[in-house]
């Protein structure tokens, strides 16, 4: 900002929204003649806002600003508005084409205050000329959402105390209320305008977003000279005679992948050769021979057998994948000094129940922050399962998962998810890159499998096969 002339800034971010709203009324009939209602609240945020309806009143819109605290309303916004034609009014309009969301911005805490909330609320209701639903644009972040987490306070209803945007408009940067919790589905389509913060932007970002290019850069090439060893063989410890459907979903998601081979231990032999009669099975973790990574936990169970089978499986010298089962059997603090004494990777699983059994409290408001604290505390690459799944590091860095989706809530999906992660381990990935890489490609795996109406866990696991074949 000192290097640029006053209000710089904000007259950028205001025409990039400005020409994001010009495009979305154009699909409405046009900005001219349209009805835009502007939500203003103090500061910079409404600043925004207003700067960007003056745009849209000199290109015809009816623009009528909608004053929070009006003796704390951006004066030369303001100004600019009015110059432009656009009007202050006291009430929302009968008839609304697009609201624009100018509240609160980033400095904003604590959800919306009771006014605010109220109009929020209202705007599901507000009709545009045609009869449609009044398109909401958010400024920067929804109103009301917690922009360092991604946390939405809620009503005593239930409601979110936070803006409901069909698009966001942000500026600079992505922040993490856009990509993470609660607060992400609540952005609706993101758009990021460029204000010239990029060759200032030197620091460790807080989070890093998976992008499909990343899974492509990081997936294992075949060349001429490949043969099923040297692409890397996955061991599978899942399953069992009362759950044979977790070491066969399991062995899909890793047969998957793109190892060479998988070699199954577990009592659900019979029910896996006669699913997938390319891998290798045997009844016990000792009798399995080499592996690249070991896969342990769905459907294992937790009796003394089963601990016998996890730690045969954290003594191999290897990465290891713990999910489902294998996290309870942690639980209780005997299996430590196993954890503590490994070299190789560890990359856990949990989901938040399974989070609050190893951690003694949920995930909380901040899941990024619950990822980290656990990954520091086992010296693991922790996978937070959820609508946006967090990969987390011992050393603090944190991905998180863009493809997610609610259809994957359902049994036996986190069995794929862990059989594409081993896989992805035994063929050579860094233990964060190969957790990041699975929850993208399983994300997409549980939208394509979504096309053929409710989604189960073997749905998952065959729509891996058209996913993964867009790779190059």
């Amino acid at each position: 900002m000192a290097t640029l002339p006053p209000g710089a800034l904000m007259q950028r971010a205001a025409a990039g929204l400005a020409r994001r709203c010009a495009l979305l009324l154009g699909e409405r009939g046009g900005a001219y003649g349209a009805r835009v209602l502007l939500l203003v609240g103090s500061g910079d945020n409404g600043g925004d806002a207003l700067y960007a309806g003056a745009h849209l009143a000199r290109r015809g819109a009816a623009v009528a600003a909608l004053l929070l605290t009006p003796g704390r309303a951006h004066g030369e916004g303001l100004a600019a508005l009015r110059a432009a034609g656009g009007r202050v009014v006291d009430r929302p309009p009968a008839v609304v084409d697009l609201v624009l969301d100018g509240i609160v911005g980033i400095g904003g805490t604590g959800g919306l205050r009771e006014t605010a909330d109220q109009l929020a609320a209202s705007l599901a209701e507000r009709m545009g000329r045609d009869g449609t639903r009044a398109t909401v644009v958010a400024v920067d972040v929804p109103s009301g959402v917690a922009v360092d987490t991604g946390h939405v306070p809620l009503t005593a209803s239930g409601r979110p105390c936070a803006v409901d945007a069909d698009v966001t408009v942000t500026f600079g940067a992505l922040k993490p209320a856009l990509v993470v919790g609660p607060a992400a589905p609540l952005a609706g389509h993101v758009e990021l305008v460029d204000i010239g913060l990029v060759p200032w932007l030197r620091g460790t970002p807080a989070l890093r977003v998976t992008e499909w290019s990343d899974v492509v850069d990081w997936w294992p090439g075949l060349g001429p000279s490949s043969e099923k060893y040297s692409r890397g063989v996955v061991g599978v410890a899942t399953g069992s005679a009362t759950y044979p459907g977790a070491a066969v979903l399991s062995v899909s998601g890793a047969l998957s992948g793109p190892t060479g081979m998988v070699r199954y231990a577990g009592g659900a032999r019979a029910e896996v050769l006669h699913q997938h009669p390319s891998v290798i099975a045997t009844d016990r973790v000792a009798a399995a021979g080499r592996v690249q990574a070991w896969v342990c936990g769905s459907g294992l169970g937790t009796g003394e057998e089963s601990a016998a089978e996890l730690r045969a499986v954290l003594a191999a010298p290897v990465p290891v994948v713990l999910d489902a089962d294998a996290l309870t059997l942690l639980v209780d603090g005997k299996l430590a000094d196993r954890l503590r004494g490994r070299d190789a990777p560890i990359v856990v699983t949990p989901h938040d129940r399974e989070y609050a059994r190893l951690c003694g409290e949920t995930p909380g408001a901040d899941r990024v922050g619950a990822a980290l604290r656990l990954a520091a505390w086992m010296n693991a690459v922790v996978l937070l399962k959820g609508d946006r799944t967090i990969i987390g590091t011992p050393d603090g860095r944190a991905y998180v998962n863009p493809t997610g989706t609610p259809v994957l809530a359902t049994g036996g999906t986190g069995d794929v998810l862990a059989g594409l992660l081993g896989s992805l381990l035994a063929a050579g990935l860094a233990p964060e890159r190969a957790a990041a890489a699975a929850a993208y490609l399983h994300g997409l795996a549980g939208r394509e499998a979504a096309r053929g109406g409710p989604v189960t866990a073997p749905d998952v696991a065959t729509a891996l096969r058209p996913v993964l074949a867009r790779l190059p």
